[in-house]
């Protein structure tokens, strides 16, 4: 199903279309997209799952360069760990969902650590400098990594055979 809605731009003011659309997941949930853009380079997106489930943990190897195609939904409330980088990623209030892959993950994180690059200096854009070089291994099929995915609200899941689920312990998640 797919609807419109015709709102202000938060930018410009402008009439743009706010266009909403759900999709089933297979094995996983139902989403709902929203998506707007204007003409004076504003861009919203957003997944929100439509559901809520269980504390839920995701757990995947990825070692060969067919994994970086695997899909991965993150929800609002999704951690992102990769153990062998000392990569966590905890989402802040405005965090967004997702459904991307595992190479869109990495494509993010990478993002973020070329601005540190830009802003930062000594150790910290140093070792912002090993991730990046890490990522590309990872990618390049080079490296082998575990992805973590961790929800309270049990909204994030990966979407292949070789993803192991697991349930938390709600007192063990974090808030």
């Amino acid at each position: 199903m797919q609807a419109s809605l015709k709102a202000p731009c938060p930018l410009c003011r402008e009439e743009i279309d706010f266009v909403y659309r759900t999709e089933n997941i297979p094995y996983f949930s139902d989403i709902l997209i929203i998506s707007a853009r204007c003409s004076c380079g504003f861009r919203h997106s957003d997944i929100m799952v439509l559901s809520e489930g269980e504390p839920v943990q995701w757990t995947l190897k990825v070692g060969a360069v067919e994994d970086l195609n695997i899909r991965v939904v993150r929800g609002t409330t999704g951690v992102i760990e990769i153990p062998e980088m000392g990569i966590s990623v905890d989402p802040g209030p405005a965090c967004e969902g997702a459904v991307t892959n595992v190479e869109g993950i990495l494509n993010s994180i990478a993002e973020v650590l070329e601005n540190l690059l830009e802003t930062e200096d000594g150790s910290a854009r140093e070792r912002a400098g090993e991730l990046l070089a890490e990522i590309e291994r990872v990618k390049a099929g080079g490296m082998e990594i575990t992805l973590v995915i961790r929800d309270p609200k049990g909204n994030s899941g990966i979407v292949s055979d070789k993803a192991e689920r697991s349930h938390l312990v709600a007192d063990a998640v974090p808030p």
